[in-house]
């Protein structure tokens, strides 16, 4: 099934068929039609012709002028292929991406690069190092997802006599009850024939109130006398333990749907050799990013990248991975293994791997079929990513995926980008200092003129910028990458290096949730490497001015502009980490859900007031009332909520009234109640599909204006704090509550 990339425009150009546009899309319709693409040697010569003309295209040395010419010709072109839907002009346009940019890189690495002096030379291949890095990531990138399978469920064979049994297992070590109820009361009422279906609470906490939780609900509760392995440990000793043919695996956060079986197990029974099938893992409550700038719901989160495109674009090349909960695995294949890879602190990714090396499939389903609690503060999500970071790192120096039996071309190379992409952190830092070298000491890490500095490396940055835009826009944002990895890559960079060097220093921990952020306040923290380089780069720019006002000649005065232009745009990526770092008020343990759902107020004299939710969390419902009566604080009151031809009641008590809403807090409900609760609001799958994509399209220069906005208010956050911060102490923020 092909991406439609639609816009306005193109609904305008359908109308008009004598537009330009609408012409340009009517020959590429032909074109692709062509019978001829149908015969196997046409399409052969085709790709020869093709590889030997790109050659050349890269490697032709060209004047400034036919530089400029070329890449407004081939730019011009790009921006009108945007224009076009379809896959093929997706296709086009990552080819031209892939031309400017190999262009780019060829000239770095054949023009660029006669250092005279230690110190140009030093900088200099230390930029070309983090350059090339980057042109890898990207070309691995558009390998990935240039063509999204897009997988859909098949459905179960209508013998329920033969659909097989499924073990549900909850991990937890040191999570709250409350927050692992809402998990196990919806594994309990997946649609699945209920002597097939057996739940297990994987309590590595050994506690007793989860093991009484447990018995009075007549679920399975398994604990161990050690937590070796951490979570892989705790899988495997509870496999060792079970028996069914098929283990569904969910953090304890994360609450599956009603039908999560039913839509993903029909990929088992067509394919013999499938061993696991993974969901997207979808959050309800904002991450760090989403909370302290206030873009939840409004632009994609750091991982919805992944989720929405790379593990789609895996699954074509039969890559897709384990991500340690929200997933399907076949016993027999896992017990192959060996069972859960305990190896390495990314124990999914890595038991993924070796399945694939034995031949077996892995599949994705792009269909939130779950959803979980996000991290709470910046630094809990920092250390879950050094956590994925130096698994990855351990993973690509233990069982390196280029290596080694079992795995095919594609295969190989999905995997490797997965691993190559946590290795960021060092490049980041060296785009984020690059131009201060020259600022500081005159140091040229370019040998070349700034015009055609300019001519080259202008097209290489707009073509991946649009082309990118294009395949990720419904999932990542133009800019935000830069964001996300600047946040991140002091901390991850040393980490990744020490893993390459000694795999065995990785150490599993747990990232916390269900906490609340009882104040606001800025993280000085972990915000000090993001000041430093603020303040580095302000203090370059600064000296940019002042010697423009000394230069000497006209090369000299536009090198200095080219260089500060460079370090204004370091200068609001780290204003922007900033922001990150002021940490939001989060009073609520159990995020609430902004959803419509029909329901029912009942009151003690009888009377019935028909509504709707506004949200629901796990304590309890905000109500739409058209036309109610403002309720007194207190009042005990009845809630009903419904799905389709299922309805339950629930005490509740008013909390407030007014306005056409009113929230109430459950009363007291039972055991019964709660799981009742659960599957008519937590274990709906309607819920989470409304909010997954759905966002508007990226706009590039929209993005730009957003993160230039985040950054100035990470500035004015420090300047206003600037006393305390000096001090080294948390901010209090003003009373801003998520």
């Amino acid at each position: 099934m092909a991406t439609d990339h639609r816009t306005f425009a193109d609904t305008v150009a359908d109308r008009n068929p004598q537009s330009f546009e609408a012409k340009w899309r009517a020959q590429v319709r032909r074109l692709v039609d062509l019978p001829l693409w149908g015969v196997p040697v046409v399409r052969v010569v085709a790709v020869i012709i093709s590889a030997l003309l790109l050659a050349v295209v890269i490697s032709v040395p060209l004047s400034l002028s036919g530089q400029l010419v070329f890449a407004a010709g081939s730019f011009a072109g790009a921006l009108l292929l945007n224009r076009t839907p379809g896959r093929l002009s997706t296709l086009a346009m990552i080819v031209l991406s892939i031309t400017a940019s190999s262009r780019y890189i060829y000239w770095r690495v054949t023009d660029t690069i006669g250092f005279t002096n230690w110190l140009d030379g030093f900088f200099g291949f230390g930029l070309l190092l983090a350059e090339l890095y980057a042109f890898l990531v990207l070309l691995i990138g558009y390998f990935q997802t240039a063509w999204p399978l897009q997988r859909r469920p098949v459905p179960m064979p209508e013998d329920v006599a033969t659909w097989p049994s499924v073990d549900i297992f909850v991990p937890t070590y040191n999570e709250p009850l409350e927050v692992v109820k809402q998990t196990v009361f919806s594994a309990m009422q997946m649609d699945w024939p209920a002597d097939r279906l057996n739940v297990y609470v994987l309590d590595d906490g050994r506690r007793d109130e989860f093991r009484d939780f447990c018995a009075e609900l007549g679920v399975g509760y398994l604990r161990r006398g050690d937590n070796s392995h951490a979570k892989a440990g705790n899988i495997n000793a509870a496999l060792a333990q079970t028996d069914s043919e098929y283990v569904a695996i969910f953090d304890c956060d994360h609450i599956p749907t009603r039908s999560f079986l039913q839509v993903c197990m029909g990929w088992f029974a067509r394919d013999d050799k499938l061993a696991m099938l993974q969901t997207p893992h979808h959050f309800f409550s904002p991450d760090p990013f989403e909370k302290n700038l206030d873009t939840f719901h409004v632009m994609p989160n750091e991982g919805e990248l992944f989720y929405g495109i790379v593990q789609d674009g895996n699954d074509l090349w039969n890559a897709a991975f384990f991500c340690g909960s929200c997933a399907i695995i076949k016993r027999a294949p896992l017990m192959e293994i060996g069972g859960v890879a305990v190896e390495t602190v990314t124990e999914d990714a890595h038991t993924a791997l070796k399945m694939s090396r034995l031949g077996y499939n892995t599949a994705y389903l792009e269909l939130p079929q779950a959803a979980g609690l996000a991290t709470e503060s910046l630094s809990a999500h920092v250390g879950q990513r050094i956590r994925w970071a130096r698994g990855m790192a351990q993973i690509m120096r233990i069982d390196n995926p280029l290596l080694g039996p079992g795995l095919k071309f594609g295969q190989r190379l999905c995997y490797f980008n997965a691993m190559l992409h946590f290795f960021y952190g060092l490049p980041r830092l060296v785009f984020l200092t690059a131009p201060l070298a020259y600022l500081f000491l005159g140091a040229h890490v370019f040998q070349a003129t700034a015009a055609m500095i300019t001519a080259y490396a202008l097209p290489h940055l707009a073509h991946a910028s649009i082309t990118n835009s294009r395949i990720q826009g419904r999932f990542r944002y133009s800019f935000w990458n830069e964001v996300y990895e600047s946040v991140l890559a002091w901390y991850i960079m040393r980490p990744v290096l020490l893993a390459v060097i000694n795999p065995k220093l990785g150490k599993f921990n747990v990232t916390a949730k269900g906490g609340v952020v009882e104040q606001s306040y800025f993280d000085w923290s972990i915000a000090r490497p993001y000041l430093i380089l603020l303040l580095v780069n302000a203090l370059g720019f600064f000296v940019g001015i002042w010697r423009l006002s000394v230069a000497p000649d006209t090369v000299v005065l536009t090198t200095i502009i080219i260089n500060m232009v460079w370090t204004a745009y370091n200068i609001i990526l780290c204003s922007a980490s900033l922001a990150v770092a002021s940490e939001t008020r989060q009073v609520r343990s159990t995020p609430r859900v902004s959803v419509a759902l029909p329901a029912a107020l009942r009151f003690a004299d009888g009377r019935t007031l028909m509504c709707e939710t506004d949200d629901f969390s796990q304590s309890g419902v905000g109500l739409r009332v058209q036309g109610g009566p403002d309720i007194p604080a207190g009042t005990p009151v009845e809630v009903a909520l419904f799905r389709s031809d299922e309805e339950a009641t629930f005490p509740a008590i008013v909390t407030f009234s007014g306005g056409g809403r009113m929230g109430l807090q459950f009363d007291g409900l039972s055991l019964r109640q709660q799981a009742d609760l659960s599957r008519l609001t937590f274990a709906r799958a309607d819920v989470w599909l409304e909010f997954w994509g759905n966002r508007q399209h990226d706009r590039p220069l929209r993005s730009l204006k957003s993160v230039i906005i985040i950054g100035m208010r990470g500035i004015g956050q420090v300047v206003g704090n600037l006393p305390n911060i000096v001090r080294g102490r948390r901010v209090a923020l003003g009373e801003r509550s998520s």
